[in-house]
């Protein structure tokens, strides 16, 4: 039976912080015991230390953290890991919802030695109905079809406490965790059925934002460690959109422009680590992301 810690990295989640907390501390399991929930608070301006720690009066498995300023995501993780203690960590981030034994789905497989780290399926509460929604859920729905066969794990992660810290300049910490997880000879699984619910971008502007911020990220971590995640494979995404593809005309277009956006995104953030030298790991919020209905 595994003891199980989870972090929650949080930057002004006031809207979503309650909800996060009460799923969490709801989960079930039976391959782990829930030891913590630790909420690291970086820089917050909002009420999400407050609503933290009305659920610490609640339950004494709830800790909260707290950073003076936002030192970037990469460093709030790496005090997590500095604090937490268990068989294995859950890395959550405090804009997403787990539904019902997602944690259970996650913690299992570590019944297995060869397995090091494991991923939910995040899937996006946007509509569908927009051009935007679909975009996101057409991006979401590409990663969970690559997961499958070459796991690219994201949003709600779990891993061996094995992983002491990660390089404090990374703008893609659950890439950074893979490669760490790879490097000592171990395994990732994907869990297609450990759902866990997050939100996307609801405009072109905040959409090209958190892509173009991902693709110097993997950029930089690719350059430093060598590590190149399965995602950024262009031959690999076409054939699967090719296979999942409806044909129909609205279908069609958006999915075109939807390819256009993630082209610019990633010639942008190209453009950002080899020109400007940039490495964006205290990142600009996408702000339409933490606005749940």
């Amino acid at each position: 039976m595994h003891s199980v810690s989870v972090g929650i990295m949080a930057y002004n989640e006031e809207g979503n912080i309650g909800k996060l907390l009460e799923a969490s501390l709801l989960q079930d399991f039976k391959h782990g015991i829930l030891k913590e929930i630790v909420v690291v608070a970086s820089g917050c301006t909002d009420h999400t230390e407050d609503i933290v720690r009305n659920y610490m009066k609640k339950d004494s498995r709830v800790r909260l953290l707290t950073q003076a300023k936002r030192e970037g995501k990469a460093s709030a993780i790496n005090y997590y890991l500095s604090q937490a203690c268990g068989d294995i960590y859950i890395l959550e981030s405090g804009d997403t919802i787990p539904q019902e034994e997602t944690y259970e789905r996650l913690v299992a497989p570590f019944t297995d030695a060869r397995v090091g780290m494991t991923g939910a399926r995040p899937v996006p509460v946007n509509s569908k109905a927009n051009f935007i929604g679909f975009v996101v859920h057409m991006m979401w729905n590409l990663h969970h079809k690559i997961a499958l066969s070459s796991p690219k794990l994201g949003e709600l992660v779990a891993f061996r406490c094995i992983v002491r810290e990660i390089p404090r300049d990374s703008a893609v910490d659950e890439a950074s965790i893979e490669a760490i997880i790879r490097e000592a000879g171990l395994e990732l699984r994907y869990c297609p059925d450990a759902i866990v619910r997050n939100k996307g971008p609801e405009n072109v502007k905040d959409f090209l934002k958190q892509r173009r911020r991902i693709a110097a990220g993997h950029k930089h971590l690719a350059h430093e460690k060598g590590y190149v995640v399965s995602t950024t494979d262009p031959m690999r995404i076409l054939k699967i959109l090719l296979q999942e593809h409806t044909w129909k005309l609205k279908d069609t277009l958006w999915t075109l422009g939807g390819i256009g956006l993630e082209v610019i995104g990633r010639v942008l953030g190209y453009y950002d680590y080899y020109i400007k030298k940039k490495n964006p790991f205290i990142w600009d919020i996408a702000v339409t992301t933490k606005k749940w209905d």
